[in-house]
C-alpha cells in the first residue's frame, strides 16, 4: 500500500466532519446536489451504488464539479472498485470487507475504506494495512457504545461510523477520538432531492457544520 494511498484515505476523512450518502435516482439531480451540498461546505461526496445511474453520477460529478472530492459508496467486489475509478472516483467507500475486496484495495490507485461491525473484520482489515474504516450499520452495531468499547484493544484506527447518524446523535459520534467523521443521508434528504429544493440542502450542511 502506498504513502500516497495512506494520504489519500486521510484526506478523505479529515476534510468534512460530515459525508454525504447521495442516492442518486435521476442523473440530473447529480451536479445540483453537489453544487448545493459543495455550497453547504461539504465537499467530501459518497455517491452510492444502489440506483442505475450511480456511475455515470460519479462521472459527471468528478467532471463538473472538480472543488468536490467524490466517492463510489456501496462497493461491493473488486469488479465495482474498478469500475468506479473507471468513472473517475478519487475514493472507495464498501459496506463490507471480504478478503478479495481488501487484496483489490491494495493495488487500486484511490483509497479504499472498507466497512466493518466487528472488532474481528477491523482486525482482519488492520492485518492488510487498513487504518481508517467505516462502522457500519453503526446504531444497529452498538453504536456510541460499541466504538468506546473498542478504544481499548484498537489503537491507531480511525472510523467513520454510517448507518442511523442523523442530526440528533452525529455529535456524541464526532465526539470520540477514534472518530473523524461520521455519514448520514440526512443532508441529502430524498424527498428535498426530488423537489429540487437545493437551497435546503445546502442549509442542512451548513447547520451540521454550524
Amino acid at each position: 500500500m502506498s504513502n500516497n494511498w495512506k494520504v489519500a484515505t486521510k484526506d478523505v476523512f479529515s476534510r468534512s466532519k460530515v459525508v454525504p450518502v447521495m442516492v442518486i435516482n435521476h442523473i440530473d439531480e447529480a451536479v445540483p446536489l453537489a453544487k448545493a451540498l459543495v455550497a453547504g461546505g461539504i465537499s467530501v461526496l459518497e455517491i452510492t451504488l444502489r440506483t442505475e445511474c450511480a456511475i455515470e453520477a460519479i462521472a459527471k460529478i468528478a467532471k463538473e464539479v472538480p472543488e468536490a472530492l467524490v466517492g463510489a459508496g456501496t462497493v461491493m467486489n473488486r469488479a465495482q472498485l474498478q469500475q468506479v475509478i473507471d468513472a473517475g472516483a478519487q475514493f472507495a467507500i464498501s459496506p463490507g470487507a471480504s478478503v478479495d475486496l481488501l487484496k483489490a484495495g491494495q493495488d487500486a490507485e484511490i483509497a479504499l475504506i472498507p466497512g466493518v461491525a466487528t472488532i474481528s473484520e477491523v482486525m482482519t482489515a488492520v492485518e492488510l494495512g487498513y487504518t481508517h474504516l467505516k462502522f457500519f450499520p453503526a446504531e444497529v452495531n452498538g453504536g456510541v457504545k460499541a466504538l468506546k468499547a473498542w478504544a481499548g484493544p484498537l489503537q491507531g484506527v480511525t472510523f467513520c461510523p454510517t448507518g442511523g447518524i442523523s442530526l440528533s446523535n452525529y455529535k456524541d459520534y464526532l465526539a470520540l477520538p477514534s472518530v473523524a467523521c461520521v455519514g448520514g443521508s440526512w443532508i441529502a434528504p430524498t424527498d428535498a432531492v426530488a423537489a429540487g429544493d437545493w437551497d435546503k440542502i445546502t442549509q442542512l450542511c451548513q447547520e451540521a457544520l454550524a
